[in-house]
């Protein structure tokens, strides 16, 4: 059933409350049934080592004799990935290898451009300000006195207010980034009127990378939390059920839908990520490649505009390489359900 780790000493996974990405990790780690210690990144209680990049979600690796560590990883796609390599139970990859495209594809869109949404929602009101500046910095120290809670209150609001051009939320792309929220929560709400995955009846890589997202914008900010109980109340259930499903049954590689009768929300999803995601990232990679310090792309008949992401850039090769590592069948089927979608310019 297991590798090598299974029998090691539990997986340590850090980050905090208000991360997505933290939170999609710890309820990949419940479904998958893999033993893990959670910690408070930079709380009284983090022993772990410098990770490769400053960021979270980190996953360590303890040595064998519990003293230190022996790898410590960041980024959750990387970590997922490493996950259904060193464990077999609960697998989150379809075993039809043309429907695990897909679903890459979505967890990517959910990763890279769902994300604008949570970002956006969070530091474009003021009550969403006001309540995350206050929230997040006793995540990380409960014992703040209300002088230190104000400068850090100063501090992340500012900070995160100012960077918040950096991943377009700005008054020109706010219609674009709002119509794109609503649109995914009305095709969710339709999807789990019939089901309740996208990609069947067991969780895939893309119901996480969505779960993560919407952790925070239908269980935190308030702003994005009123849309989404006023358009998708399945929406919310669903995040609520996410946080935990070491209780849902699998078994083996059942439970897939297959790739040619997948559910119409499903496809209105994928035309979804053709409408906003794609385009940006196409758009983006030139920009990369030429040098230019501005991406520019039309998404809904509007202009949109950002600077340039360099990580969005890798995404893209990424997605490229697991296109064409694909053999030409597979090829073949990924296209045919792409077809229309807008998705195709990801691949020409």
């Amino acid at each position: 059933m297991a590798m090598t780790d299974q029998l090691a000493r539990p997986l340590v996974l850090a980050g905090q409350y208000g991360s997505p990405y933290t939170l999609k990790m710890r309820g990949v780690l419940r479904y998958r049934h893999i033993p893990f210690r959670w910690m408070l990144r930079e709380s009284k209680w983090d022993d772990l080592p410098a990770p490769p990049v400053p960021i979270i979600p980190v996953i360590a690796y303890p040595n064998e004799d519990g003293d230190g560590y022996r790898d410590v990883t960041v980024d959750s796609s990387p970590q997922i990935m490493r996950l259904e390599a060193e464990h077999h139970d609960r697998s989150l990859v379809p075993t039809d290898k043309a429907l695990a495209f897909i679903d890459a594809l979505i967890e990517d869109f959910a990763d890279e451009w769902l994300t604008k949404a949570m970002y956006h929602y969070r530091w474009a009101y003021q009550a969403d300000i006001d309540k995350a500046g206050k929230l997040l910095p006793i995540s990380r120290n409960l014992q703040l006195d209300s002088d230190q809670s104000q400068q850090m209150y100063d501090f992340i609001t500012q900070r995160q207010i100012g960077r918040r051009a950096l991943v377009g939320s700005t008054d020109w792309n706010t219609p674009i980034i709002e119509a794109s929220y609503r649109r995914v929560l009305q095709i969710m709400q339709a999807r789990f009127a019939r089901g309740d995955f996208m990609l069947g009846d067991r969780p895939g890589r893309g119901d996480f990378g969505l779960y993560g997202q919407l952790t925070q914008l239908v269980r935190f900010d308030p702003t994005s939390m009123a849309v989404a109980v006023d358009v998708a109340p399945k929406v919310v259930n669903w995040v609520e059920r996410m946080d935990d499903l070491s209780w849902l049954p699998v078994t083996d590689g059942a439970g897939w839908d297959a790739l040619d009768a997948l559910d119409p929300a499903t496809c209105d999803l994928l035309a979804e990520i053709g409408r906003t995601y794609a385009p940006f990232m196409v758009a983006n990679a030139r920009t990369l490649i030429e040098g230019d310090d501005e991406v520019v792309c039309q998404i809904d008949g509007v202009e949109y505009r950002q600077g340039p992401f360099g990580y969005q850039g890798k995404c893209l090769h990424w997605l490229r390489e697991g296109y064409e590592a694909l053999d030409t069948n597979d090829q073949g089927r990924v296209d045919t359900v792409l077809s229309g979608t807008g998705c195709e310019q990801l691949f020409e």
